[in-house]
C-alpha cells in the first residue's frame, strides 16, 4: 500500500537534503585522502583555491539577482500584454522570449564580457535571458486560466482593471507562476556555473579548472555542491507550492 506524501515528509525531504548539503560543504575541505584514494594519479586531488562556501554563497547571489530580475520582467511583461491596451504586442513578446531562450548563455557571456568587463554583470545578463520565459509563460498561463467572470464580478464590485488584476487575477495564477519561477531557478543553478568562464566565483570554478587541466575529481566536487544545491532549492519550492496550493484549497 502506498503511502500519502503529507506536509511532513515534503519537510523532511528538503531538512535531509539541507543537511546533505551543509555535510558535504563541511567534509569536502577534508576529503583529500578520500579523492587521493580514488584518484592516485593526481598531484592534487581535492580543489583549495577558493573556499568552497564563498563559492556557493556567490553562486547563490548571482542566481538571486538574475532570478529576481527575471521575475520581475517575466512577471511585469506578461500582465502588460495579458491586461492591457498593449495586447497586441503578445505575439512579439512571445517571440522576443523564445529568442532569448535560444541564445546559449555561454554566447550571450562571451559577447557580454568583452562589452561590460568579466565578472558577475555578465553573468546576470545571460541568466536574465536563459529564465525569463519559463516565467513569462507560466504568468501568461496562469492569467490566462483566471474565469472572465471572476473579472466581471470584480469590475462590478468597483474594483479598476488593474485592482482586479491585484487582488483577484496574480492570487488565483499564484500557483502557476510559482512553478514558472521553480523551473527558471532551478535551470539557471546549473547554468550559473558556466560563469566562471568569465572569472565570476560560482561552483562551476572547480568544475572549469578541472575541465581544463583533466582533473576528474575537481570536476565531481564542483558537480557534486551544483546538483544538492538545486536539489535543495527544488524542494523549498515544492513545499511552498504545496502550501499555495492548499491554502487555495481552503
Amino acid at each position: 500500500m502506498q503511502l500519502p506524501f503529507t506536509p511532513s515528509s515534503r519537510m523532511h525531504g528538503l531538512l535531509a537534503s539541507s543537511v546533505l548539503l551543509l555535510a558535504t560543504l563541511y567534509a569536502l575541505p577534508h576529503a583529500a585522502a578520500l579523492f587521493q584514494h580514488f584518484f592516485p594519479e593526481l598531484e592534487r586531488p581535492l580543489y583549495a583555491q577558493e573556499s568552497f562556501t564563498i563559492l556557493l554563497l556567490s553562486h547563490l547571489g548571482i542566481v538571486a539577482a538574475s532570478s529576481l530580475i527575471a521575475v520581475m520582467l517575466g512577471v511585469g511583461g506578461a500582465i502588460m500584454v495579458c491586461r492591457s491596451t498593449w495586447s497586441d504586442l503578445r505575439p512579439l513578446l512571445e517571440t522576443l522570449l523564445a529568442i532569448s531562450q535560444s541564445l546559449p548563455p555561454v554566447a550571450v557571456l562571451a559577447v557580454a564580457a568583452p562589452l561590460i568587463g568579466f565578472g558577475e554583470p555578465p553573468a546576470v545578463i545571460a541568466l536574465v535571458l536563459y529564465g525569463v520565459l519559463p516565467i513569462a509563460n507560466a504568468t501568461l498561463a496562469g492569467l490566462d486560466s483566471v474565469p472572465p467572470a471572476l473579472q466581471e464580478v470584480a469590475m462590478g464590485m468597483g474594483m479598476s482593471q488593474w485592482q482586479t488584476v491585484w487582488k483577484v487575477e496574480l492570487p488565483l495564477a499564484a500557483p502557476v507562476i510559482l512553478a514558472g519561477i521553480r523551473t527558471s531557478v532551478v535551470i539557471n543553478i546549473g547554468t550559473a556555473a558556466i560563469a566562471s568562464t568569465v572569472g565570476a566565483k560560482t561552483l562551476g570554478l572547480p568544475i572549469i579548472v578541472g575541465l581544463s587541466g583533466f582533473n576528474t575529481a575537481y570536476v565531481i566536487q564542483g558537480a557534486l555542491l551544483v546538483a544538492l544545491l538545486a536539489i535543495v532549492v527544488d524542494q523549498g519550492f515544492e513545499c511552498l507550492m504545496r502550501q499555495l496550493n492548499a491554502a487555495h484549497a481552503r
